[in-house]
């Protein structure tokens, strides 16, 4: 999954947040949880400068339960601007963009979450990741395009991204670029801005700005390439904006090593989350039969490249935590859950995976956790079956879960 699964070294500042106004809850919980399942899409929370206008939300998606707030100052301006007809959104989220009058909303995502918000908003949106190419689908390109930087994803994903408006701008056409001045965002405006040509910001709010950029005739920037390692025997494709694409991260790092004597061989394994598919490739050298999931079309692909690198064969589903998965059990789940979706804090998506692991679990298999040492998943994790801690260091602990009944 995109999102963060704790980057940073040693221990961390984990805060659990809330929602104001929620009700009490269990360590992490919230009362956006609460209003349904975790796939229940529902309106998402708005502040009263988006009155008159509307998203869709679930667990998973950017800004959940409200809307992102680079997106929020997006939508604001380019209504103040009355921008009408097509406008295509290379990050569409929960599809706030389509609710501004007289648009016409071209939705593209690469968040299964996200595209499961759209479909329910009756959006036809297009499952894309910056690079591909639009054309097939809209052959004639929009006068108007809105872009979200992820400065969260990291320098080459951000630079992907102004690359891929750039080529999805025709000349004289109009780019809305939004992101978050703690992310990046007044280095990726002066990139955009040497592609494009003229623009400048003309919105702030808090930490938010949103440029308006005119496109020049000109060639479009290349793409950042892929990053890659070895780690555990297994050669790493990393694509830009994957979680951990140029190193192995401390927490699968540690997951990896405490299961060496782990014997996967003939076993049906899942890798929840897969990112850039080492959990799940260093299973496939074990002779484990794998199947990797992730919720960004980004990890997808990037784990693909793995497996393909590596000479290893495997079911890869870009899917909302389990939902392709159709009637799929396993014998070992293991997983890196993420944490982050954007810039906080929610637990949601790592409850789903250990939810998971409840009803496809085959009896007697087990769940393997990696998490940081604060994130409250033993609770969630006893409705599998005993918890044991297997591994504590560095900020980090792993788990595990049995499910009852003979293998």
């Amino acid at each position: 999954m995109t999102g963060g699964r704790g980057r940073g070294s040693g221990r961390q500042k984990i805060r659990l947040t809330r929602p104001a106004g929620s009700r009490s809850a269990a360590a992490g919980e919230t009362s956006a949880a609460e209003a349904g399942t975790y796939f229940d899409a529902r309106p998402a929370l708005l502040s009263g400068r988006l009155e008159g206008l509307h998203a869709l939300t679930k667990p998973g998606v950017r800004g959940f339960p409200e809307v992102d707030e680079a997106q929020a100052l997006l939508a604001a301006t380019m209504r103040k601007d009355r921008v009408r007809g097509d406008v295509l959104d290379l990050t569409a989220m929960g599809g706030l963009l389509a609710s501004l009058p007289d648009v016409t909303l071209r939705a593209v995502e690469g968040s299964a979450p996200a595209l499961a918000v759209l479909a329910a908003a009756g959006l036809d949106a297009l499952a894309a990741v910056p690079g591909d190419d639009l054309r097939e689908r809209w052959p004639e390109r929009a006068r108007t395009v809105a872009l979200v930087l992820a400065g969260d994803r990291g320098n080459a994903y951000a630079l992907a991204q102004v690359a891929w408006a750039h080529a999805c701008t025709p000349p004289g056409g109009t780019l809305y670029l939004a992101g978050d001045r703690d992310k990046g965002y007044d280095r990726y405006v002066r990139a955009a801005g040497n592609a494009f040509g003229t623009g400048e910001t003309i919105a702030r709010d808090g930490g938010m700005r949103v440029a308006r950029i005119v496109r020049r005739p000109g060639p479009t920037p290349a793409l950042p390439d892929p990053e890659g390692y070895e780690a555990f025997g297994v050669r790493v494709v990393g694509l830009p904006g994957v979680f951990s694409a140029g190193r192995p991260d401390k927490a699968t790092t540690l997951l990896l090593g405490t299961l060496e004597e782990l014997n996967l061989a003939g076993k049906k394994v899942l890798d929840l989350g897969c990112g850039t598919g080492l959990i799940g490739a260093w299973a496939a050298s074990r002779g484990a039969e794998v199947t990797l999931v992730d919720g960004d079309l980004q990890s997808v692909r990037s784990a693909g490249a793995t497996l393909a690198a590596n000479g290893q064969r495997g079911e890869i589903f870009h899917s909302d935590v389990d939902a392709e998965l159709g009637e799929r059990t396993f014998d070992a789940i293991l997983t890196n859950p993420p944490f982050h979706v954007g810039r906080g804090v929610v637990l949601d998506v790592a409850r789903e995976f250990i939810a998971v692991a409840g009803r496809r679990l085959n009896p007697g298999g087990t769940v393997y956790l990696v998490a940081n040492e604060p994130l409250p998943y033993e609770t969630a994790l006893r409705a599998v079956g005993e918890v044991r801690e297997l591994r504590r260091e560095g900020g980090f602990k792993v788990l595990a879960a049995t499910r009852a009944g003979e293998s």
